[in-house]
Order: structure tokens, then sequence, then C-alpha cells
């Protein structure tokens, strides 16, 4: 035991005639505190000792699970506390691609391969004395908080840079028009009012998409830049939510996720109670109900020798690659021209969910829906009115077909518009998380978004002579 202590007591002797450590950190010099805990710990022996040998990273701490806060959010039992909302335990891997994505996956699990990552362990020996040993980790091994994970510095060199993605350029014009989209705006979430004719995220074909429009042009004081949390498709418009942090998009896309797999799983009476959206549709024809509820199941097949594909109802009872899908409608008005106003609220959010509900289920196909609608539009005439004034297209930012589209249109654009989205604070409770973590929400705040309706089906709606918004506000 006096050996044990002698060599203890020559090894703090020698650590404290040395320099500073100079311990390289991933994301900046060590903290006042931890500084001085460092001349009151001994390293075990040379090995041990970080100092110009290892990258640290900064010590694990629990965050916020923003993917159990959304579920507990969308299917509490009633209790105003949002237990679990707290990540207090993780991997050394995974805590390691958290503090540096820029580093490869595979690159790290080579790291982990190579027993080349280290965890630094205390173990006190006295209450004036700590022996501190660097102790090669697993990938999947826990950590504790404030445990520290080394990395070689050659890390560093081994690791590709990030080829530099060039943001889409936009004119002063155009970058004013996306500004102009903009409904809603606080620390936690963006909210947009979509344009008919945009694409939500690019991909074959698409020159212009809100995602890449989102990073160069409505980024305002933050770093990051806004995520997609949901998606509409091109030719629909209107609300559309934007987390602007990764917690905050974590959240939003949980409380999304979960309002499809709550109707699947549990029905509506157990369905999500914080998040309500509901659409407006004109759509050619009339349900021969003036409210109902649709619970087909949807499911993709390929068409055109495999070139395209489409949704449809599953009617085979087959549950191979078959998806739940609930709607409920509601008839606003119709029109003795053939036309009706339709209330949509998706409980589920399947693929062209609204669209195929309609045309199949319904026999009402969508106004503008050339896809799953194209024979009732192979019959129709265009409206006409005496109100009809034809004008001239003025030039739309992006190549966006902004003028006409409407009802009288030979070839109308897509009547089905994203009208209104209730949520909870999302800023607010994120605020109420960073100050405990099980947290009462009973007086957090709900929020109301209603979004105008586009040009074309504000002119049909003129045109037709509807009182949609008059009636219900929707």
């Amino acid at each position: 035991m006096a050996a044990n202590w002698r060599v203890a007591t020559a090894a703090l002797r020698r650590h404290l005639r040395s320099p500073p450590p100079t311990i390289r950190e991933s994301t900046g010099a060590l903290s006042a505190a931890n500084q001085r805990r460092s001349y009151t710990t001994a390293f075990a022996d040379d090995d041990d000792d970080p100092r110009g040998k290892w990258l640290t990273l900064p010590p694990f701490s629990p965050t916020i699970d923003a993917a159990a806060v959304g579920k507990e959010l969308s299917f509490g039992d009633g209790d105003s506390i949002v237990k679990g909302s707290t990540d207090g335990s993780t991997t050394a891997l995974r805590w390691i691609l958290r503090c540096r994505p820029d580093l490869p996956r595979n690159l790290v699990q080579k790291l982990f391969r190579l027993r080349q990552v280290r965890r630094q362990v205390v173990v006190p020996m006295s209450c004036e004395l700590q022996r501190s040993q660097l102790k090669r980790v697993a990938a999947k091994e826990s950590l504790n908080v404030g445990d520290r994970i080394y990395l070689p510095l050659s890390v560093g060199n081994d690791a590709p840079r990030p080829a530099k993605k060039e943001r889409f350029r936009c004119s002063e014009e155009e970058r004013k028009f996306v500004c102009s989209l903009v409904l809603y705006k606080d620390p936690a979430i963006i909210v947009l009012n979509k344009p008919h004719g945009m694409a939500v995220q690019g991909g074959t074909g698409v020159k212009t998409s809100i995602d890449e429009l989102a990073a160069t042009c409505l980024t305002f004081d933050k770093s990051e830049s806004p995520r997609l949390v949901h998606r509409l498709d091109r030719d629909c418009s209107g609300l559309l939510v934007l987390g602007r942090t990764q917690t905050a998009a974590t959240l939003l896309h949980s409380i999304f996720r979960e309002k499809t797999s709550g109707a699947s799983a549990y029905g509506v009476k157990k369905n999500i109670k914080s998040l309500k959206r509901k659409y407006l549709a004109l759509v050619i024809g009339c349900p021969r109900r003036q409210r109902g509820q649709i619970s087909a199941p949807l499911r993709k097949v390929v068409v055109d020798d495999g070139k395209s594909d489409r949704i449809t109802v599953n009617d085979n009872g087959e549950l191979v690659s078959t998806q739940h899908a609930i709607t409920e409608y509601r008839v606003v008005e119709s029109s003795p021209h053939g036309y009706t106003w339709l209330e949509l609220r998706p409980l589920t959010g399947r693929k062209h969910q609204l669209r195929v509900h309609c045309a199949e289920v319904l026999g009402t196909p969508i106004l503008g829906d050339y896809k799953y609608g194209w024979q009732a539009h192979k019959t129709r005439e265009p409206f006409v009115s005496s109100e009809n004034t034809p004008t001239k297209p003025s030039p739309s930012p992006f190549g966006l077909d902004m003028e006409g589209g409407d009802v009288s249109s030979k070839q109308p654009h897509l009547h089905l518009h994203s009208k209104q989205i209730d949520l909870p604070n999302i800023c607010q409770l994120l605020e109420k998380l960073e100050v405990s973590p099980d947290s009462d929400i009973s007086d957090l705040d709900g929020l109301k978004f209603d979004a105008p309706l586009p040009t074309h089906m504000q002119l049909s709606f003129n045109l037709l002579k509807s009182r949609v918004e008059s009636s219900d506000n929707c």
C-alpha cells in the first residue's frame, strides 16, 4: 500500500512540474475548470498522457431526445409532464459521429477496428488525488455523463475535406420572392406558403426546390439551413413547415410521423392531438355523401414498363407493400356547373393520399390532377363565364406559371391547397426542456396557421361564386 502511494506521489510531482496540458480540442480549447482539474489528475503512465497525441471530443452530456418528446407529445395519456425528454446514454460511435459529422462513418468504424479510440477513465485514489487512464473503447460501449473520447491526431489528415457545395444563386428579385413566402418565423420553425409548381426537394428534372432555396435565402440569423420535416406535392400549394435547427426538425418530423403511425395503429380515437391539417380542393363531380371518412389502404404499382409508378387503392386484400391511409372529408359547397369544394383532413400522411382517395374512392378527381383523373379531364369542358378576362402573362420568378390555370382554363392547375395547420409551439417547448428535462406543458401554447388561396384557386372561387371561406373559414 505504501509503495503504491509513493508511485502515485511521484507521478503527481512529475505532472505538476510539467507545462500545462495542450490537449487539442475538437470544438475549441478546454474550459478553465477542466484546465484546473488537469493539475489534480495523474496519468497512470506516459502512454495514457493525452498531451500532444490525441484529439479529444467534448465530454458526453445528455441531449434532448426530440424523437421521444414528439412521441410523448403525440400520445400522452393526459399527463401534462413530458417524460423521457433527454437522451441520457449513447454509444462511443454515436457520440463521435454527433461531435464530428465531417468524419465518414466508415473511417470512424475503421478506427474502432484498429483499436485506436480511447476513453478517459478517472479513478479516485484519495480525497485529493485522482488517477486518469486512457482505455480502449468499443464502438457500441455506452458512455457515462462527462466521459471524454480521444481520437488519433492523424484523423484530421485522414478525413476527406467536404466538397464545397455551391449554393443556389438568386437574384435580388428572386430572394425577395422567396422571403415573401414566409408566413411565420421564430427561433425553431419557419412556415411557408408554397406556390404551385415549385418542388419541395430536388430530384430528376427539378431545377429549383424549396430545400435549396431555404438554404440560400431563409437562414436569417442561424448558421444552420432550414430542414424539411414533411412534404407537399410539386403542384400542391399551401403551408409547408421547416425546422430551423436539428433538434426542432427532429421533433417536428417525429410529430408528423406519429400522426401517420398513430392513426394506422390505433385508429382515429387515439390519433395524435398535437397536429391538425386541413386541405381545400376543387373536385370534378360531387360525392354521394356530404361528409365521411375514407379508410382505404394504398399501394404503389409500376407502369409504362417500369418507367414510372402511381399510387392506387389496394382492393385485392394483399398486405404486401400496403400502407394504411385515412382521410376525413366534408362538402363545403357544390356548384351547379359540376364542381364541388371539399375540405379534406388527412389523418395519415401517405404519398398522393388525398388525390387517390378523391379520384378512386369518392369518384371525384381533383381539378388539374391529370395523373389520377385523366379520364374526367378528357370529357371536361372549360368553365365559361362572362367574367373571363384574358390577361397577358407576366414573367414570374423561377419560371413559375403564376397566371391562369383556373377552372376556365383548358389545362387548369391542380386545385389542392394546404390551407390550415395546427401545431404545438415548438420554440416554447424546447425552451421549457432546456430548463428542465421533465417539463410541465399544461400551459404550452398552440400555433394556428392559415394560408391564403393561390391565384388560380382564387380565380376559380370567384368564377364559381363560391362562399367557401365565409361559410366555415375552413
